[in-house]
């Protein structure tokens, strides 16, 4: 056991036995499981959060299989390297299987370029590819590298998964077997709790506790709920402003405010403050909602939203944190009215896609004496000057006459 390393990585797995979590493609009755068994393996792509056991699940594929097994980060890696893993693969005397394994981490880093220098390889089938990602693959893979592979998505570890793996950590020899530890099963439990499905981050936080507390004079080390908190510091957020997760977020936050659940409203606010989201942006995202989901149903939620957006810029935060979640709850509160949205939508359809026609000669503007003679401006009937401030009158052109485009519904008031 190398020391040096950090706890989580002498924890990974080295069969599927050891492998905890993500029974969903990892039960025994699962393909992922049955290929990596049989050593039948075809490309796949490894897709999920930080910690969620990518690499880990990597590191059984390299154990378990018979073929040459290369591993790449594409953080450094370019094409040179991947030509060589390639050249490496094809030698008959350093590979006579003449295929390889390629496990390319962070995979989403790679440009165009450099994906497309793989896909002959594992269209030919010299290549297997494992590609791990935190960012969605159908964003940020090639189509073509995509559709050569499975993709598989790995969800966040459960906390019961998470305090197994802790639990394991405390006994095994790779672990922290080695030292005298006494920590309860609420300590651990709430550890793992903190980290939010990343096993990494409890691994790493228990590791510190262990080296950076004294032994006491019954010989132990002794972990208590604090030391334990200090070591894990704050509840790991899964968000990060400009990947998958953003657009999952601000998704969940304008139905939520749509659905007229402002607890959730409130919830997905929250989480983007809490990862950094920028709060313009949400104040933006509050103005849209109030216009194209509230509308007509409560015109004032526009108003209120579009001074929010204005106090947010002036104040920043984190007293913005209040004016947003004030703007919020009221468009999440809000009757709701999408006969604005709807007709624009279809009014711009059908300027678009149909002859409309020309605007009625009478409501035509005449600057210039003289056009009256045209017929501009002529037959205007001005509506102040009749009861009620209103006359019938045609305003749409003859081919969109009885078209209807703002339909009133049962939330607009009279």
């Amino acid at each position: 056991m190398n020391t040096n390393e950090p706890l989580a990585y002498r924890m990974s797995p080295k069969t599927l036995d050891d492998y905890v979590g993500q029974e969903h493609i990892l039960g025994q009755d699962k393909i992922l499981y049955r290929t990596i068994k049989a050593d039948r393996l075809s490309s796949i792509i490894l897709w999920g959060p930080p910690g969620c056991g990518k690499t880990s699940l990597a590191r059984v594929i390299s154990n378990t299989t018979k073929y040459k097994f290369t591993k790449l980060n594409a953080v450094t890696a370019g094409v040179g390297d991947i030509k060589n893993a390639i050249e490496e693969a094809k030698n008959p005397l350093l590979n006579p299987s003449g295929k390889c394994i390629l496990f390319i981490d962070e995979i989403h880093r790679f440009n165009k370029l450099q994906q497309d220098a793989l896909l002959p390889f594992v269209e030919n089938g010299t290549v297997i590819l494992i590609g791990a990602t935190t960012e969605n693959p159908y964003f940020e893979v090639n189509k073509a590298l995509i559709s050569r592979s499975m993709v598989f998505r790995l969800e966040p570890l459960t906390v019961d998964n998470i305090y197994t793996i802790l639990k394991n950590s405390l006994s095994k020899p790779e672990g922290l077997g080695e030292y005298k530890i006494k920590i309860s099963d609420d300590t651990l439990y709430k550890i793992a709790e903190t980290a939010n499905g990343d096993v990494r981050t409890a691994l790493n936080g228990l590791e510190v506790a262990v080296l950076t507390t004294k032994m006491g004079e019954d010989g132990y080390i002794t972990i208590t709920d604090q030391i334990a908190k200090e070591s894990v510091q704050n509840r790991k957020a899964i968000f990060d402003k400009k990947g998958d997760s953003h657009y999952d977020n601000i998704s969940a936050f304008i139905k939520s405010m749509r659905g007229s659940d402002p607890d959730a409203t409130v919830f997905y606010l929250a989480r983007a403050l809490n990862g950094g989201e920028d709060p313009m942006f949400l104040a933006r995202r509050i103005v849209i909602a109030a216009a194209e989901d509230v509308g007509m149903a409560n015109p004032n939620a526009l108003v209120i939203a579009t001074n929010a957006m204005q106090a947010v810029h002036m104040v920043g935060m984190p007293e913005a944190r209040i004016i947003l979640a004030e703007a919020a709850i009221y468009v999440a509160t809000s009757k709701k009215s999408n006969a604005s949205y709807l007709a624009i939508n279809k009014a711009l359809e059908d300027v678009a896609n149909k002859d409309t026609g020309e605007v009625p000669m009478h409501i035509r503007n005449a600057p210039v004496e003289g056009m009256e003679k045209e017929g501009y401006h002529v037959g205007y009937k001005y509506p102040h000057d009749y009861p009620g401030h209103y006359v019938e009158q045609q305003y749409l052109p003859d081919k969109m006459l009885g078209t209807k485009y703002y339909i009133k519904d049962e939330n607009i008031p009279e």
